[in-house]
């Protein structure tokens, strides 16, 4: 039995599907769920054809499988369900076994997200946790988001916790922000003089707007690649300005944060694109993905002295620059200060895990909206 009183670092193992769903992040991490950051290693899994498969088919129609309302909508999410349990498992047991590092104490797990809808005050991760602690034989901290949505929050985004000891970790003096671009673009400003992430004024967090989802379904529409690999496409293309209005859009953009999205809340954004060159389109979806990041600027307290961005779409050179030209101050990728912007999802989810251990604060007023900090997250033991 792990004393956690102590406060001593444990090592954790932090689990991340994102909307993409092109595969399962594993981290592993020496940490207290507070400044000890010790990075152990990690891994990655592909989901299995059947699963994504599985799943997209939830995430494009989700009331019809929330509850399973025919035969049908049940045979798919219990494919769901039973695909993300046996790959997560499978990740964790090729992680661990690659790492050389078997005394895990705890593993920190997402689940898949197919809907979100914080205005209804719900949301949907595909994933037992009790299942997983059982199949694996260890602890499991897992649905995340349901304590800070009971108490008023919209139950995202969760990394700004970590992305505060991340600034800490890194020395940074000066307000900075991580942006994460994955499906949905995140964005957490962060004040590191601030006494701990719960501290009013620490931390201000929220949805940017799309990240990488609506050029990648437009890459898939056009010519059935998952994405524009490293912006080559939208690099030849015209931005057509004129496609870009959209009034669901401009009243995100203007609302007050805390605020959250569903990966497909702007897919009017993406209809409009019709008719375009596919080069074009991949051009001006990319553009409308930094020009909503930009307009992130009016909701924080003073501009970032840096931008730190992970995810993939930090890998896209003309996202990368576009942001560059937008924000007035340096963009980098995280793995300029030393991070593994591939990993800082599931790093986040094994330094939350080890804090709902704890029973440290997961969210705050701050980031997601909740009434007072929350410790989010159910522990499921084998």
């Amino acid at each position: 039995m792990i004393d956690l009183r102590s406060g001593k670092p444990i090592l954790a193992l932090g689990l991340m599907s994102g909307t993409s769903m092109d595969g399962i992040d594993a981290a592993l991490m020496m940490t207290d769920g507070e400044g000890e950051l010790g990075f152990a290693g990690s891994g990655f899994a592909p989901l299995g054809d059947g699963t994504v498969s599985a799943a997209r088919a939830i995430m494009a129609d989700w009331a019809a499988h929330r509850p399973a309302r025919s035969q049908g909508a049940r045979a798919t999410l219990a494919a769901a369900e039973r695909g993300i349990l046996m790959d997560h498992a499978h990740a964790v047991i090729d992680t661990i076994g690659n790492a050389g590092l078997p005394g895990v104490a705890v593993i920190g797990f997402h689940g898949q997200t197919v809907a979100h809808a914080p205005d209804a005050g719900w949301t949907w991760q595909i994933g037992d946790g009790a299942a997983l602690a059982r199949l694996l034989n260890r602890p499991v901290v897992w649905d995340f988001r349901s304590a800070d949505m009971a108490a008023g929050g919209e139950g995202a985004p969760l990394a700004p916790f970590y992305h505060f000891a991340l600034a800490r970790h890194i020395g940074a003096r000066a307000p900075i922000a991580f942006l994460n671009i994955g499906g949905v673009g995140n964005v957490t400003w962060i004040d590191p003089a601030k006494d701990g992430p719960e501290e009013p004024g620490a931390l201000i967090a929220f949805d940017t707007g799309p990240g990488n989802a609506l050029v990648n379904d437009w890459m898939t529409q056009q010519t059935g690649a998952a994405l524009d690999q490293d912006g080559a496409m939208a690099a030849g293309g015209r931005v057509h300005r004129d496609r870009l209005s959209s009034n669901a859009a401009r009243h995100f953009l203007d609302r007050t944060p805390p605020k959250s999205l569903d990966r497909n809340e702007f897919s009017g954004v993406l209809r409009a694109m019709e008719g375009l060159a596919t080069a074009d389109g991949a051009a001006t979806l990319t553009a409308f993905t930094a020009e909503c990041v930009a307009a992130s600027l009016t909701h924080m307290p003073a501009p970032p002295t840096r931008w730190l961005i992970c995810g993939g779409g930090r890998h896209n050179r003309t996202m990368m620059g576009m942001l560059a030209d937008r924000l007035g101050a340096p963009v980098d990728p995280v793995e300029a200060v030393g991070l593994d912007g591939d990993m800082l999802e599931a790093q986040a989810f094994a330094y939350l895990a080890v804090r709902v251990l704890r029973g440290l604060p997961t969210s705050a007023p701050g980031t997601t909206g909740c009434t007072a900090p929350v410790s989010g997250g159910r522990i499921s033991r084998p």
